[in-house]
């Protein structure tokens, strides 16, 4: 229920007066600002500065890409770059955001780079370089506001490298097994890397672990998918299959459980049974549409998020004791 309007209510219902209802409100607490927005509100507000500076810096460059010279587009995104690291360096209070706007220069550096001397690299060597000297800096500032765009650029060279050697792009083969075995390690090593176990060293929060998770329970779901539909190989939907049902069972370990993590692996493992329920039900329809398989799929999906909820949140309640 939301407080203010019950409030609302009771003022109208019992014919308060302004000072009365004024009052009603204060006892509630809710005449004042909410707690912490004081010191909440400037950083917040800091961190959307450094993420549209950085954001809007790179759109400026490609949109004056003929006004500047070479040496002038190279000079100004290493000089904020520059800038940005001593910044944080100085000023503990803004490093934060000063990291963030440093992380997002340094990638439109090398995007530059690239574009200007047309390497011939593939994407995601941009993306692996990119996290890879954005690391000191997050572990630098310690903060997920540094890791979470640091999880979502390294996942996002993790799945380009999967893509640029598998047989057929975005479609798996029957000889992209090592590949896909591979990116899902690498993926499974940042999420823990992002995790609890790490965190004294890194400094990651909770924000930074739950996209590392999603992401990497995103790829798994989206590869084993392919190869139950687009493949001829059906080995790498069951090895999906097992390996998010065996990262669901481990992730509901009283000391590594966490509802995020736990609730995206779970949606990747809900989205492959309904996908091969479906394969199996619809694999000898050559035309047109049956309602009644559909309907049985439909129940199936819906009875299987019902369950799937509902067993989380009985999870959470056993780990918390009852709190949640």
């Amino acid at each position: 229920m939301n407080l203010r309007p019950a409030l609302f209510d009771l003022a109208i219902r019992y014919r308060l007066d302004g000072p009365a209802a004024r009052r009603l409100l204060q006892l509630a607490g809710l005449d004042a600002e909410p707690a912490g927005l004081d010191r909440w509100l400037p950083r917040g507000a800091a961190l959307l500065a450094a993420a549209l500076a950085g954001l809007g810096l790179i759109l400026w460059v490609a949109a004056n890409w003929d006004a500047l010279g070479r040496g002038g587009q190279f000079a100004l995104l290493q000089g904020l770059v520059l800038a940005a690291g001593v910044g944080a360096l100085v000023l503990p209070a803004g490093r934060p955001a000063l990291g963030l706007l440093a992380l997002l220069a340094i990638g439109g550096l090398l995007a530059y780079l690239g574009q200007t001397y047309q390497t011939g690299a593939d994407p995601w060597q941009l993306f692996a370089w990119w996290s890879l000297l954005g690391l000191p800096l997050a572990l630098a500032v310690r903060s997920d506001v540094l890791w979470t765009p640091w999880a979502l650029v390294a996942m996002t060279a993790i799945a380009l490298w999967a893509q640029a050697h598998g047989s057929r792009s975005w479609v798996v083969g029957p000889d992209d097994l090592a590949v896909s075995a591979w990116a899902w390690g690498a993926a499974a090593l940042m999420v823990g890397l992002l995790g609890p176990a790490a965190r004294r060293f890194t400094g990651a929060g909770l924000w930074s672990q739950r996209t590392a998770a999603t992401l990497a329970a995103a790829l798994v779901t989206f590869t084993a998918l392919s190869g139950l539909f687009f493949g001829d190989t059906i080995g790498l939907y069951w090895f999906g299959l097992l390996v998010l049902t065996a990262a669901a069972l481990v992730l509901a370990l009283p000391r590594v459980f966490e509802l995020g993590t736990l609730s995206a692996v779970v949606l990747g493992l809900d989205t492959l049974l309904t996908a091969g329920l479906g394969r199996w039900l619809f694999r000898d329809v050559s035309g047109g549409a049956d309602i009644g398989r559909l309907f049985v799929l439909g129940l199936f999906a819906a009875g299987l998020l019902a369950l799937s909820v509902t067993g989380l949140l009985r999870l959470a309640r056993y780990h918390t004791g009852g709190r949640t």
